[in-house]
């Protein structure tokens, strides 16, 4: 699509120092021109709604499980319009998100109502280009997690206005080749799942009936797991680990647990931080001790760590009692088996995320071989899936390099840097009554304010 593109025949200087050059024939408007601040309350009926990075505004109903539901004083928070723009407690790290529905959101947000010439989907691509991510730096109040978007600075700030047109011409070349973008992302999402399908097949024949396919078996005495060989034993976890909570190390290194790849440092998920806890309340994690997610462990958010740092508070700690073979345990409580249980057994109160806390997970059955063989099905299970494992990074890569190519191309449009008015106009419309199924995004852990 982008075959054939060119930079516009003439350029000026923005004076904005992080856009540099737009074409000649953009204008520029402060921020209050092209949008107004909406603050209207007093509207309890209307549903919820909460402000993610990958989704925009959207129902709470929809994201309930990952965030936490106001329950008084409705009344005061903030009525927004389809087609309005939230200014989150997040923004300045991901973007002002788009409302695509009508409801009321959190009083610490900024509503803007967008004006007649900005009225067109040009600025829910703009407000996520990451040349004006990075200009939110400059109205960034508070330190640490205590940041938050100045949006009175922010009004009086200039950005790029195309024509309306031009806007309109953007839009319809990013909507078709997001389309092409998502249905290759979505192609790729499919092939991982069907690999890791096949990587725990093989993870939970191992780890539930070992090595050898004629030894003999016993009832395990656990009901969602069946027959185990006869010489294994079954402890409750609770006489395999001990909950620790050691708190304090808030310059130690920060770690989070990926549902694939198990405990790794946070700076390689791509994910953030809580902003409502203060590091010095994050839980030191050692070497062969075992964390999970309290709100994700049914997700398969579970692993021994190998690295000395810290975790969120949201995760539980634990210190093995007896010597065990860590990955062993890594690959059997990740197990679809194992997370069907956690789930059963985790819990909230109100309209909080279930949660697995310890007393819980102390009461779970957990299959226990000879210390032999635990290392001796983890070495297998870790040549067998080798081939799988490569194959799955590479095909992360490949979605990444999209991901990469996405972010740049829209950036490069939306600041001016293609023309795309001709190749544009030569694109059909897009079907309205057969929509893609939306990509689903992870989304950082947050708490609603």
């Amino acid at each position: 699509m982008i075959e054939g593109l060119k930079p516009y025949a003439e350029y000026k200087e923005s004076g904005l120092p992080w856009l540099g050059r737009c074409p000649k024939h953009w204008n520029v408007r402060r921020t209050k021109i092209l949008f107004h601040e909406r603050v209207q309350k007093g509207f309890p009926n209307e549903p919820l709604l909460a402000a993610t990075q990958t989704k925009g505004v959207v129902k709470k109903e929809d994201y309930e499980t990952r965030t936490v539901t106001a329950q008084k004083d409705l009344h005061l928070l903030k009525l927004v319009e389809v087609g309005d723009y939230v200014i989150s407690l997040r923004s300045f790290q991901g973007g002002i998100e788009v409302a695509h529905c009508r409801g009321i959101i959190s009083p610490a947000y900024t509503v803007l109502k967008p004006q007649k010439q900005a009225v067109s989907r040009y600025y829910s691509h703009f407000f996520k280009a990451k040349a004006f991510i990075d200009s939110l730096s400059l109205f960034v109040t508070g330190i640490r997690e205590g940041q938050n978007i100045d949006y009175e600075r922010l009004s009086r700030a200039e950005m790029p206005m195309p024509p309306e047109e031009e806007q309109a011409a953007i839009v319809r070349f990013l909507d078709h080749a997001n389309r092409k973008i998502d249905g290759f992302i979505r192609a790729k999402r499919k092939l991982i799942g069907l690999l890791n399908e096949q990587k725990q097949a093989i993870i939970h024949r191992a780890v539930t009936r070992g090595l050898h396919p004629d030894v003999p078996l016993k009832p395990s005495g656990i009901p969602w797991l069946g027959d185990i060989p006869k010489h294994w034993e079954v402890f409750r976890c609770g006489s395999l680990f001990r909950e620790v909570v050691d708190v304090g190390h808030p310059n130690a290194r920060l770690l989070s647990i990926d549902r694939f790849k198990g405990i790794i440092p946070q700076d390689e998920t791509g994910r953030r931080t809580r902003a409502s806890y203060d590091r010095g309340a994050y839980k030191r994690v050692k070497p062969g001790q075992l964390a999970y997610n309290l709100m994700n462990a049914f997700m398969g958010a579970l692993g021994f760590s190998p690295y000395d740092g810290i975790v969120s508070p949201a995760y539980a700690v634990a210190q093995p009692l007896r010597e065990i073979e860590t990955r062993y345990f890594h690959y059997l409580l990740r197990t679809s088996s194992y997370t069907g249980e956690f789930n059963r057994l985790s819990y909230g109160i109100m309209y909080e995320r279930n949660r697995l806390y310890f007393e819980r997970f102390k009461v779970v059955r957990a299959l226990f071989p000879p210390l032999d063989e635990q290392k001796a099905i983890a070495d297998w299970i870790e040549a067998n899936t080798r081939s799988l494992n490569t194959a799955i990074a590479r095909t992360e890569r490949e979605i990444a390099l999209m991901q990469e190519y996405r972010t740049r191309l829209t950036a490069d449009l939306v600041t001016g840097k293609l023309d795309v008015r001709e190749a544009a106009a030569k694109l059909p419309d897009l079907p309205t009554d057969t929509p893609d199924e939306p990509l689903e995004e992870l989304e950082p852990e947050e708490v609603e304010a």
